[in-house]
């Protein structure tokens, strides 16, 4: 059982896996920052300065706060703004994987189409 579980950590894949984590994660970080930074205060900027990350409904008559934060130390929220902000970078990070997937398989297929035909048995 050792022996194939140094196999299959040795194959290509698990490494490839390994460090595909790795930067998913960092650039997942830079999409974070692009949606947070820059993407959402031209939103906010367009729809009159407001800044999405502070939309809430309050569930409780005890809140009464006008921040996120505040608000949810005083009771329950519905914090819809939050979940506009994280499901834009999602839509980002997935177009972007899209995007990367579909220049990857077309870089294929040209390969796939430009390989010289194997040369015929005597």
């Amino acid at each position: 059982m050792l022996k194939e579980f140094q196999e299959f950590i040795s194959r290509g894949n698990v490494m490839d896996l390994a460090v595909a984590v790795i930067i998913g994660a960092a650039f997942g970080k830079i999409v974070t920052s692009l949606v947070d930074d820059i993407i959402m205060p031209i939103v906010g900027a367009i729809f009159g300065g407001l800044d999405f990350n502070n939309y809430f409904i309050p569930l409780s008559s005890a809140v009464n706060a006008t921040s996120l934060a505040d608000a949810k130390k005083q009771g329950a929220v519905f914090a819809y703004g939050s979940f506009i902000t994280v499901a834009l970078n999602f839509l980002i990070l997935a177009l972007i994987i899209f995007l990367m997937v579909k220049a990857v398989n077309n870089l294929r297929q040209r390969l796939e189409r430009e390989k010289p035909a194997a040369p015929a048995a005597p």
